[in-house]
């Protein structure tokens, strides 16, 4: 007979930090987790729940135990009540024990209200959720990932506190998960719920591994940063730094957090490398292209103009653009938008907190920044 510990209700399994949570969570065999996933049916969130567990390299029998302690739910964060009946709804609210919400579209060039409702409208039916399962009396905590990108514009390094003070933002991914906390914030406020915040910065693969689910900006940045597919010309970094951090750091502090009770209840977690080891986008193109250049790629010489240059060379090389590398130089302005913001993240409150408590440990950039390469070019073949 199975026995059934803690209940958890989790967004975004298929993303890159729901992927990598979902396995730690499954360590405690007497857990149990809901998965909600967007599907066209049940026979396609079948496949998508088997791609999963294939992607989490299991051995039978692990795999197994994981398809019985996981409940695919058929839904949509995006919808009110997750899109789910109201028998599936009921049970959840009145036995789930922890929510984590990892769900979210990580896109910067949609428009403003497509953004706030994946964003702002995923958070208010996670609120919705916490306040049937507290009336319920099942609910212990909730652990909320937002993104340290809700800084947008504002001057100097983001300190790990709510922010109220208005601001202007780079792209309407910012500005909606930005709008998404400030509603959090006072339904927190307002229904004592117990919540943590944690806020990733640039997620990339797997610290031991490098694996991840889904190649995400980070990536196609490196890409951009190579040269090759400017012919070489790139716009001027200066002293601009680029905080990463592991996909395994960010899910062990989630799943940690969610084990710690009230004690991190309130807490806002910057999950990044921080001010003073970001890792210069100078050097980091140097490691790009010196693997790239080891795997046999052929690169052009790098000429660096200024933004505003670059911007205009972009304009004019959009005709000899293929067809199919066309949407990869439309998404440059928007990186070269947020490059030149040198942008940087307190996480010293963090840290410490994380060391008092005997939390994960992060790990040094440098042990992992090639390996996390590697991968994406293991996977993506250069053309």
């Amino acid at each position: 007979m199975l026995l059934i510990g803690k209940k958890y209700f989790v967004t975004g399994a298929t993303g890159a930090v729901g992927s990598a949570l979902v396995p730690l969570l499954l360590e405690d065999k007497n857990s149990q987790v809901w998965v909600l996933m967007r599907a066209d049916s049940r026979e396609h969130q079948k496949k998508r729940l088997e791609e999963l567990i294939t992607f989490w390299e299991m051995g039978i029998e692990q795999a197994q135990d994981a398809r019985l302690r996981i409940i695919p739910l058929l839904g949509d964060t995006d919808k009110c009540k997750f899109a789910l009946s109201e028998d599936v709804y009921a049970e959840i609210a009145n036995q789930c024990t922890h929510i984590i919400h990892c769900a979210g579209v990580v896109r910067m060039n949609l428009a403003l209200e497509v953004a706030r409702q994946h964003a702002l409208g995923s958070a208010q039916n996670i609120v919705e959720l916490a306040l049937a399962c507290q009336t319920s009396g099942s609910l212990p905590k909730i652990e909320y990932v937002s993104t340290v990108g809700i800084a947008g514009r504002m001057p100097g390094i983001l300190p790990e506190t709510w922010i109220v003070q208005p601001r202007e933002f780079h792209n309407t991914y910012e500005q909606s998960k930005a709008e998404a906390e400030d509603y959090l914030r006072e339904q927190i406020e307002r229904y004592n719920l117990p919540v943590t915040v944690h806020r990733p910065s640039m997620v990339v693969g797997d610290s031991k591994t490098g694996k991840i689910i889904h190649f995400q900006i980070f990536y196609y940045l490196c890409e951009f940063i190579s040269g090759r597919r400017t012919f070489g010309v790139l716009p001027y970094y200066g002293d601009a730094a680029l905080d990463i951090v592991p996909v395994d750091y960010v899910a062990q502090v989630i799943k940690w957090s969610s084990e710690q009770g009230k004690s991190t209840v309130g807490k806002i977690f910057h999950l990044c490398t921080g001010p003073n080891f970001s890792i210069p986008l100078i050097q980091l193109q140097k490691i790009v292209r010196a693997t790239m250049q080891n795997r046999g790629v052929k690169l052009p010489l790098v000429i660096h103009l200024s933004s505003v240059l670059f911007l205009l060379f972009l304009k004019l090389i959009k005709p000899l653009v293929h067809k199919k590398k066309r949407r990869f130089t439309q998404t440059l302005p928007i990186f070269v938008d947020y490059l030149r913001d040198k942008q940087l993240f307190e996480n010293k409150n963090t840290m410490i907190y994380l060391k008092k408590k005997s939390g994960p440990e992060l790990t040094p950039i440098k042990n992992y920044i090639e390996k996390v390469f590697n991968v994406y070019l293991n996977a993506k073949s250069p053309e």
